[in-house]
């Protein structure tokens, strides 16, 4: 029996994200952390890549939805979060880590490094935080 794989990542977030594409952010979301912070040095490969992007979006989502785990913590949603509310830790509240969301809730994101670094690692804390949830 075939299992149909739900989708961790959705286009319509991928594309709200693409708009702060010059910035990576759409990179980070689709877990090419190296690419996204190249762009966010370049500004989008100086705004070219950022335009192919735009085209690019459908098989990096494709390509997520294959990597990531699927469960109880939505991607899409901890990535809103992160995005927008980072600096408060309120993506690591809804990932169940209290202490470490109340340090970036007192400290700014530990001064926006640790904000840096979820962003770099977040699809794979979520897929660990998800897996740990099948057994």
């Amino acid at each position: 029996m075939i299992q149909s794989q739900r989708q961790t990542h959705f286009p319509l977030i991928g594309y709200i994200l693409w708009i702060f594409g010059f910035l990576g952010a759409h990179r980070f979301y689709y877990g090419k952390p190296i690419s996204g912070t190249i762009y966010f040095f370049t500004l989008g490969l100086l705004l070219i890549g950022w335009l192919v992007d735009l085209f690019l979006i459908p098989s990096m989502n494709r390509d997520a939805d294959i990597r990531f785990h699927e469960g109880a913590i939505d991607y899409n949603l901890a990535w809103m979060l992160l995005t927008f509310l980072g600096l408060f830790g309120i993506h690591r509240f809804y990932m169940g880590k209290w202490i470490s969301g109340i340090i970036y809730l007192l400290t700014g994101g530990i001064i926006g490094l640790g904000v840096v670094y979820d962003f770099w690692t977040l699809n794979d804390q979520i897929s660990l935080l998800n897996g740990s949830d099948r057994s």
